[in-house]
This record gives C-alpha cells, sequence and structure tokens, in this order.
C-alpha cells in the first residue's frame, strides 16, 4: 500500500524502497518548521545586536575607591535609553516607539539616560516603552533623565556642563538633568544614600570626573544601593497558605549558578494573585550570603525586563 506526502510529487512506498533523493526530502520537510521557528526567535536577537548601543554600563561600588575623584547622582527605578539623535532605543538595542510630540525638540547630540515617571513606577513605564501604538496620553508623564553625551571628546565634568546648556535650551519639556554633586567621603555616601532611598530613591551613581566616555562595564560608572539584587529564573510556585491561600506564597526559582531556593516575600496583593509565571526571569534582593552561598534574605523585587 502507498500513502502520499505532504509534496504531492512524490509518492513512498515501503522504507526499504525509498530513495536516497526521498529521504532527504522527508528529512528537509520535517526540519524545516524547526529550522524557520528557531530563525524566526533569534531574529530579534540578531537585529538587536548589531544596533546595541555604545553604552557605558556601571560596576558595583566596593566602598575601597576615592570618592574624591567621583560626582553622584540618584539611580532613578525607570529603563535606561539611548537617544541617536533621531529615535529612542533601548540598552539592547530595540527601537522605543515614543510618540512624536514626545521626542520632538530633542537634541540632535546622542544622550545616554532613563526614562522615568516616579518613584516606584518601573512596572508602568516597562509597560509603556513595549507598546508598538505609543499613548500620547500616557507618555505625557515620562520623562527623559539625561546623564551623559556618549559622543562628546570631554572627560566627565565637561560633559556635564555640556550637558547642563543642551538641557538649558531644549525647547522639550520632557528632557529634564540628571544633577550631579561631589562627594566627600564614604560616611558621606551613606548617608545621601540612606536619605534618598527613605525617599523612595533606587540609589545612588558615581561617575569618575576625569574618565571619558567608553563601552562597556568600567570603574568610571558605579551603583549604590542599600542592597545587592540579581536575577534568577522561576521554576515552580508554592501554594499560599492563611491569608494568601489559593495564592501565590513563594516563588521556586533556579539562579545562574544552577541553585534553587525559595522567595516568599516582597510580593504586593497583586503579585501574590498573579506571579511571574514558570519561566520569567525575576529581579531579587538580598543581603550577603549563608554559609551554602545561597542568597540571604531574598526578597521580589521585580519582573526582568523583555526587552
Amino acid at each position: 500500500s502507498f500513502y502520499t506526502c505532504s509534496s504531492p510529487s512524490i509518492s513512498i512506498a515501503h522504507p526499504g524502497l525509498v530513495s536516497s533523493y526521498e529521504q532527504q526530502w522527508i528529512a528537509l520537510m520535517t526540519y524545516l518548521p524547526i529550522l524557520l521557528l528557531v530563525a524566526l526567535c533569534l531574529w530579534p536577537v540578531i537585529s538587536y545586536a548589531n544596533n546595541t548601543p555604545p553604552l557605558t554600563l556601571s560596576k558595583l561600588y566596593q566602598a575601597n575607591e576615592n570618592l574624591q575623584h567621583y560626582w553622584v547622582s540618584e539611580k532613578y527605578d525607570g529603563v535606561r535609553a539611548y537617544w541617536d539623535g533621531k529615535k529612542l532605543y533601548t540598552r539592547s538595542g530595540r527601537q522605543i516607539q515614543a510618540p512624536a510630540d514626545w521626542i520632538e525638540h530633542l537634541p540632535k547630540a546622542p544622550l545616554d539616560g532613563e526614562l522615568w515617571i516616579t518613584h516606584g513606577a518601573f512596572n508602568k513605564i516597562s509597560g509603556l516603552i513595549r507598546k508598538r501604538q505609543p499613548d500620547p496620553a500616557q507618555w505625557r508623564t515620562v520623562k527623559f533623565m539625561a546623564f551623559d553625551l556618549p559622543d562628546h571628546p570631554g572627560t566627565f565634568v565637561d560633559r556635564y556642563h555640556a550637558l547642563q546648556q543642551l538641557v538649558t535650551h531644549s525647547k522639550n519639556p520632557h528632557l529634564r538633568l540628571v544633577r550631579q554633586t561631589p562627594i566627600a567621603s564614604h560616611s558621606d555616601l551613606q548617608r545621601h544614600l540612606s536619605e534618598i532611598t527613605a525617599q523612595g530613591a533606587e540609589g545612588l551613581m558615581l561617575r569618575r570626573i576625569n574618565s571619558h566616555y567608553t563601552k562597556g562595564r568600567s570603574q568610571d560608572l558605579l551603583k549604590v544601593k542599600p542592597y545587592m539584587d540579581d536575577e534568577a529564573v522561576v521554576i515552580n510556585h508554592q501554594q499560599g497558605q492563611g491569608k494568601y491561600i489559593n495564592q501565590l506564597g513563594a516563588l521556586i526559582v533556579m539562579d545562574k549558578k544552577g541553585r534553587e531556593f525559595k522567595i516568599g516575600t516582597g510580593f504586593s496583593d497583586e503579585e501574590r494573585a498573579h506571579p511571574p509565571a514558570v519561566g520569567e526571569t525575576i529581579t531579587y534582593r538580598y543581603h550577603g550570603h549563608t554559609a551554602t552561598g545561597l542568597p540571604r534574605f531574598a526578597s521580589f523585587l521585580r519582573v526582568k525586563q523583555r526587552e
């Protein structure tokens, strides 16, 4: 008996009678959908990689730097953004579809900054920048917090003064300057950190004043937080008890080293009712490590932004 393959021009008999050409065609038809699916999944990654902005990325402050060589500013809990003079991009290179009137009158010079609404509104700005059709009314609350000029050849002090002039003379009402100030000592830095986080800020940033703008991670840019944070992948949900019955009790997660642990705090009632899905990457905060190397007092912070 015979049956017909997906190609109408080929009939296949007993496997032992199939020609080598027909075997190759069957193999191609079997794996082609898989190859196409892989290509479609990888295409955004490849296209973003080609457009990745040349941004300076931060390292963690270790309390052994000479702070006389740095200026300090607030660390905003927004989305890092790069303005190339014409379009907005995320740190990974994905274009952000902002309303035309929102980007109108932004400088022609490239800007490095943060799209920010207010303290505690990360999820809102993260959702806005992923929309293909931007809502002008929602974007009215978004500010571009500019903190550097990537194409300027001078030191950070030179770049900061040039940025001050750009923002001062800009007609764009959404463009704001991130204020930079000197810091004298580690104790002053910790005092400033306590004050600003009490107001809802995420932390502080340190910029080396005599540095030139460079791509990649650098000691020229340091982040200062009252806690450490990292990422992990959700692998399961643990059901809650008591007031959280039928809701999330804890996330079972796996870190980059393959270690599993629970995160049971830091969730809002909304997040417990609609928790991060299995497979999603989350950011959590913690305070040091246990003797076994697991994060101590791990607490949920947010779902990682999908770029």
